[in-house]
């Protein structure tokens, strides 16, 4: 029988530097290994292909994710903030009865002389200010003015430059974490994070859960290690904190995209196609009653239904909560009603309201959107800290702060595979290249088309891809480069023609 040798290097011999023994080679479990390709297996040779995306990705991109994780920790505390520093614009004392929707319009439009009203908005409690917002002259684009008033005494209890339903402190965080005040510009840093974020989750969760560590003791997988300390202790807690918090990271992933300026886009474009998009009313005059919109509702001079009425007939036909009124914007329109219940259970029924008649031309229930429109409600205000309240917000904060751990913990492991000073080399040793070549052409040609079609509905994404790809090879090139041997300097006697010393050319003749 032959004897096998051992795979565990011999000691180096006395007298040696330590400096001269070559490096250890880096254990499997140390997540950057090139395990040997065993005959037949497919994930032997796609694994070094994940483990080189996975580290190059998460030293690239892992800035972007770190300042999404931060402002958007941040983020997660502002409805907090905003509660206690528009205290006295959000709030009022209830006494008596609550003066009508117009006359409190009306002291709202003499507060913001020259705005165009866009909506009114009615508290869902009675310690709740009435919200008017008016288009401005002059403000960025997507912002609003708001007057806060009081409903029992119609008086306007301060104004506010608004974003949607954002105050300034939440527009402001909000504004910083999607685009870091730097505009359409700014929103590819976001895009960016979140075209990479489920790579980097799914490319982790594959490469811990497929090591074989994980296969032989799966309590290894979900318990971080707690010994010995260095680069393991550092890998395991990577990975199983990874591995708890991966559901939340791709749920933010996913919800980030939806509304991204680019891959939101494609991203609304199939879901419409999908029948998916998110339905509204009809603001058209006659829809309910059969008029074409040519009878005396369209006319200017027919009597009006106030706001209060029409909050009324919302009411009565079961719409409740926080109410915005949208009033016509001519005389062949209607007033739209909506509730905006953003927490669970969602409520966001909405009705159209005839001002000449009180009637409900158009009604659109939230149990009858699409499902994709309703995941795509949820997955926003889940996003945002809006579904459950307060939990939603710890949780937003827990995932934040496992986001930063995961990233300070990938870079550690980078900087403890730093190169010492008799290697020559100055950043830490990444994988091997060369790992596509491993994987099998079954494998690869649907990876191929996979990446290139994901690279065309997300560009942020591919974009990157290919730099990855160019870097990869340029820094190939390089080293082949420094690598290759160079030719010997040519000597005096060689640059001496030959003609002027016939004798050199026979080194026999300087025997002699």
């Amino acid at each position: 029988m032959t004897e096998t040798t051992s795979a565990v290097p011999p000691p180096p011999a006395q007298g040696r530097s330590a400096a001269a023994v070559p490096p250890e080679p880096l254990s499997p479990d140390e997540g950057f290994a090139t395990p040997t390709p065993r005959s037949g297996g497919a994930w032997s040779g796609l694994r070094p292909l994940l483990l080189r995306l996975h580290f190059y990705a998460g030293i690239l991109i892992g800035p972007f994710l770190l300042v999404a994780a931060v402002t958007g920790l941040l983020y997660t505390a502002t409805p907090q903030i905003e509660s206690v520093v528009y205290r006295h614009e959000l709030k009022v004392t209830p006494h008596g009865e609550a003066r009508p929707l117009d006359a409190q319009v009306d002291a709202a439009r003499a507060a913001i002389p020259g705005g165009e009203l866009v909506s009114i908005t009615k508290g869902e409690g009675r310690e709740d200010t009435t919200r008017v917002t008016f288009n401005v002259k002059g403000l960025p684009e997507g912002y609003t003015q708001t007057a806060f008033v009081n409903p029992y005494d119609a008086q306007v209890r301060g104004q506010l430059r608004t974003f949607g339903e954002w105050l300034p402190v939440r527009s402001w965080f909000d504004s910083l974490h999607r685009t870091l005040h730097l505009g359409d510009f700014g929103r590819n840093y976001s895009e960016i994070a979140a075209s990479w974020l489920w790579v980097e989750v799914l490319g982790g969760l594959a490469l811990w859960v497929g090591s074989p560590r994980g296969r032989a003791r799966l309590r290894k997988l979900f318990v971080p290690r707690r010994e010995p300390k260095g680069r393991k202790r550092t890998l395991s807690w990577h990975g199983a904190v990874g591995l708890w918090v991966s559901i939340g990271f791709l749920a933010l992933s996913a919800t980030g995209l939806t509304w991204s300026a680019h891959a939101g886009m494609n991203i609304g474009k199939i879901q419409d196609s999908l029948g998916g998009a998110t339905p509204a009313v009809s603001t058209a005059v006659g829809r309910g009653d059969g008029s074409n919109g040519s009878d005396g509702a369209s006319d200017a001079s027919a009597a009006r239904i106030d706001l209060d009425e029409a909050v009324r007939i919302a009411r009565a036909d079961g719409l409740r909560g926080k109410l915005v009124i949208t009033p016509p914007a001519d005389a062949k329109s209607t007033y739209v009603v909506g509730e905006n219940t953003r927490h669970w259970p969602e409520q966001q029924d909405s009705v159209a309201i005839d001002p000449t008649t009180g009637k409900i031309t158009d009604k659109q229930l939230f149990d009858d959107f699409p499902l994709l429109a309703k995941l795509t409600r949820w997955g926003i205000d889940a996003h945002m800290g809006l579904l459950f309240g307060l939990a939603n917000q710890i949780v937003l904060a827990l995932i934040a702060v496992a986001l930063i751990g995961m990233l300070f913990m990938g870079y550690r492991m980078w900087w403890l595979r730093r190169p010492t000073r008799a290697s020559g080399r100055r950043f830490g040793r990444p994988p091997a290249r060369g790992a596509w070549r491993r994987v099998p052409g079954k494998v690869m040609a649907p990876l191929v088309v996979v990446g290139a079609v994901l690279a065309y509905f997300l560009p942020l994404f591919g974009l990157p891809l290919v730099c990855f790809l160019l870097m990869d090879l340029a820094l190939a090139g390089t080293r082949r480069a420094r690598s290759a041997p160079r030719p010997a300097p040519a000597t005096a006697r060689e640059e001496t023609p030959r003609d002027d010393n016939p004798r050199d050319e026979n080194p026999k003749e300087l025997a002699r």
